[in-house]
C-alpha cells in the first residue's frame, strides 16, 4: 500500500461512515447512547481534514494523525478504542511512503492486539473485535497462502457483523442488557465492517 491509498482508504471510510451515519445510530440506540454513526462521522470528517492539511512522505506519520484525531473526536468507548489501536498500528508501519500488503496486514494484527488489551474483548463478546480478528486472521491466511487477499473482504466483514444479532452482549454499555441486547446487531461490528469494505476498495 502507499500513502495515496491510505488516505484514500480513510476517505472512503468517512464516506461510508457518512453515509451509513443514521443506520448506526439506530443500532446504537437499541444498545447503547444511540451516537455511534455521529460519533464516528465527526471524528473521520476530522481526520480527512488533518490528512489533507497534513505533508506527505510517511504512513507512520499519517497512521498516528489518524490515531491522535479519533482519540480527540470521537466520544465514548470508540473514540478511545480506534484512537489507541491506530498509535500501535503506526508503530508497526515504516517511516516511508509505501508498505509492502505482509506489513501491513502485520500492523492491523498490532491493531486488533492493542484493542484486545484496552478493550478485553473477544471473538462472541459482540464488540468490533467480532469483526477485526476473523477478517485478520482472513488476511495472513491469504497472504500466506499466496492468494489475493481482499477477494472476499468486503462481503465477510458485513458476515461477521451480521452474527452479533444473535449474541449476548459482553463488554460495554450493552453488556448491561445482558440476554436483551440479543436481537440487535453490534454498531461497533457495523461500523467495523465498513472500514474493511473502504480497505477492500483500495486494495490490490
Amino acid at each position: 500500500m502507499d500513502e495515496s491509498s491510505f488516505r484514500q482508504l480513510w476517505r472512503s471510510f468517512a464516506t461510508l461512515i457518512r453515509e451509513h451515519k443514521d443506520e448506526l445510530n439506530e443500532l446504537d440506540a437499541a444498545i447503547g447512547d444511540a451516537d455511534h454513526g455521529s460519533n464516528m462521522d465527526r471524528g473521520l470528517t476530522k481526520v480527512v481534514d488533518a490528512l489533507e492539511a497534513s505533508p506527505e512522505g510517511s504512513l507512520r506519520a499519517d497512521a498516528k494523525l489518524v490515531g491522535m484525531t479519533l482519540m480527540g473526536t470521537v466520544g465514548g468507548a470508540s473514540g478511545a478504542l480506534w484512537g489507541s489501536a491506530m498509535l500501535k498500528f503506526a508503530a508497526a508501519l515504516p517511516d516511508a511512503p509505501t508498505v509492502s500488503w505482509a506489513d501491513f496486514v502485520a500492523a492491523l494484527d498490532a491493531f486488533v492486539q492493542a484493542l484486545a488489551q484496552r478493550g478485553k474483548a473477544t471473538v462472541g463478546d459482540k464488540t468490533m473485535m467480532d469483526v477485526f480478528i476473523p477478517m485478520v486472521d482472513e488476511l495472513q491466511t491469504a497472504l500466506t497462502a499466496g492468494e489475493p487477499p481482499f477477494d472476499t473482504v468486503r462481503s465477510h466483514a458485513r458476515e461477521y457483523s451480521e452474527r452479533t444479532y444473535d449474541m449476548v452482549a459482553k463488554r460495554g454499555r450493552a453488556a448491561y442488557l445482558g440476554e436483551r441486547s440479543v436481537g440487535h446487531v453490534d454498531p461497533g461490528s457495523r461500523s467495523s465492517a465498513l472500514w474493511f469494505e473502504a480497505l477492500g476498495a483500495v486494495g490490490p
